[in-house]
């Protein structure tokens, strides 16, 4: 076997490989990207999982102004309850400023100081 004969079988590998990654650079860049830029378009957030038996989850998503609550198991995916998206950072601000408030009304008025 020369020389010659080993660089024409090694030609067509190369052009297999060469083809197979830009399939590759194709599939990454036109593909649904969970972790990057494509999942800003679609608003998708998960919130939360929550492991309730072997391979069965309970998961909130949020998904642009609803939030889902998902029943996840091995071969299926059930909507269990949707819901209409708060920002609850600010509802919890206020009740901590309610209650920081209370408490100390609450502690002045079981100490007698008023």
């Amino acid at each position: 076997m020369s020389f010659l004969d080993i660089l024409k079988s090694f030609i067509p590998l190369l052009l297999i490989l060469g083809l197979l990654f830009g399939v590759l650079i194709l599939v990454r860049k036109f593909s649904f990207s969970m972790n990057g830029k494509k999942s800003q378009m679609f608003k998708l957030d998960v919130i939360s999982n929550q492991l309730i038996l072997p391979k069965k989850y309970l998961s909130v998503v949020r998904v642009r102004d609803k939030v889902l609550i998902l029943g996840i198991s091995e071969n299926n995916i059930t909507l269990l309850k949707e819901l209409e998206y708060c920002d609850m950072e600010e509802d919890v601000n206020i009740e901590q400023k309610d209650l920081k408030k209370n408490f100390v009304d609450a502690f002045k008025r079981n100490l007698g100081i008023r």
